[in-house]
């Protein structure tokens, strides 16, 4: 099972976790992500293109089951205009053993912050905006997958 969406609703982990538990395996890993509120921050707003973002969420989920025996993944990520303190994206991994379930996971993640089509711009409480730059450390986490 590999369930890739992109959306502006919110989800719920709890329910996702649990569509992942029902496959039989022995390893569920999850990651959600949740807007910061640092520095003031009000909004951020992403955007994406909707073919070109779903397609390569789709190949990249695809990759993951390739490299590790899984039994299910679920991929979210949220569009639009968000808050801090919400959920912006799940990564969810199902497998017979952790090991594959924690690796996939950890992959997925570190994809979806360095190579997913998203642009993502923070907007202040001082009326100031600026886009989001791809950071080092990320670069450097997603390079240990290669």
């Amino acid at each position: 099972m590999i369930s890739v969406r992109v959306q502006t609703e919110a989800f719920d982990p709890g329910v996702e976790l649990a569509a992942l538990e029902e496959l039989g395996g022995g390893g569920v890993a999850s990651f959600t992500g949740i807007v910061r509120g640092d520095g003031d921050l009000v909004e951020l707003l992403l955007e994406h293109h909707a073919a070109m973002t779903g397609a390569a969420m789709e190949t990249i989920a695809a990759e993951a089951a390739g490299r590790w025996p899984l039994l299910g993944l679920t991929l979210i990520h949220r569009v639009g205009a968000l808050t801090p303190g919400e959920r912006i994206v799940f990564v969810g991994t199902a497998a017979r053993h952790r090991g594959a379930a924690l690796e996939a996971c950890a992959f997925l993640i570190d994809w979806l912050k360095t190579a997913a089509p998203f642009w993502k711009r923070e907007r202040f409480a001082n009326g100031t905006s600026r886009w989001v730059e791809a950071r080092a450390e990320d670069a450097e986490a997603a390079a240990r997958w290669r």
